[in-house]
């Protein structure tokens, strides 16, 4: 029974959505019936961080927090914007999806650990639940934060994809078609590859992007140790030919 609405009015700023989430706070709170108060309400109030809208702008900007301390290798605002969302009740796999998005976007081939982690712990939050998943959350958090970074793979698909909308449907070359059938073969499909495993070091040096592309570097490695290991395998075997 609302006895008193002052409190949630106040708190709330006006905002229904915000009141009623704020309202179904306070019910939780209760076994049987209850008689909301303002005093009620204060005190279930002050013991949350803060008011969390899970379909309004908080949730986003939250989120949005959350992401960019990451990105910006900083694991002690992760860490506190995860605790606002964990705190808000947050759905856990929401936040673990995020983190495997982040993984793969701003780390990459940077610390491809960071891709195995991130999937494990959504993984890991399906299988847990509340409160423990919050110590997994944290850990992967706090990993990625902490890890070196690179959007490079990331930038690869935006540019490789910006070509395909460019250029159309490039034909495939010849000699890394798929030949199935004589009449194929005859048509040269297949002919003259290389098949690389036949070759020093596994590798054949050959044409495998449509000619109007070749020579076009889509993927440039990011400045982080173990992608300056690529940029210098990739320059060994393609020599000059994409500029690495």
């Amino acid at each position: 029974m609302l006895k008193e609405t002052d409190a949630l009015i106040n708190i709330s700023g006006g905002d229904a959505r915000k009141l009623l989430n704020l309202l179904e706070l306070v019910c939780s709170t209760a076994k049987d019936t209850i008689e909301v108060t303002n005093a009620l309400v204060m005190d279930v109030a002050q013991k949350k961080v803060a008011l969390y809208d899970k379909s309004g702008e908080q949730h986003y900007d939250i989120i949005s927090a959350f992401i960019k301390s990451m990105r910006g290798s900083d694991p002690n605002a992760a860490v506190y914007w995860l605790a606002r969302m964990i705190e808000g009740g947050e759905d856990v796999k929401f936040i673990a999806r995020r983190m495997l998005i982040l993984a793969s976007e701003d780390i990459g081939n940077a610390n491809p650990n960071a891709l195995l982690l991130a999937n494990a712990t959504f993984d890991a939050v399906n299988k847990i639940g509340h409160p423990e998943s919050r110590i997994i959350l944290s850990q992967c958090a706090v990993y990625l934060a902490t890890s070196p970074k690179s959007n490079a793979s990331y930038m690869a698909i935006n540019e490789a994809m910006a070509a395909v909308n460019k250029f159309g449907d490039l034909p495939v070359p010849l000699h890394i078609r798929n030949a199935p059938t004589k009449l194929m073969k005859n048509l040269d499909y297949g002919k003259g590859y290389k098949y690389s495993h036949s070759y020093d070091n596994n590798f054949s040096e050959q044409e495998y992007l449509p000619e109007t592309l070749s020579g076009t570097a889509f993927y440039d490695p990011g400045n982080n140790a173990r992608e300056n290991e690529l940029r210098n395998y990739l320059k060994k075997l393609w020599k000059e030919k994409y500029g690495y």
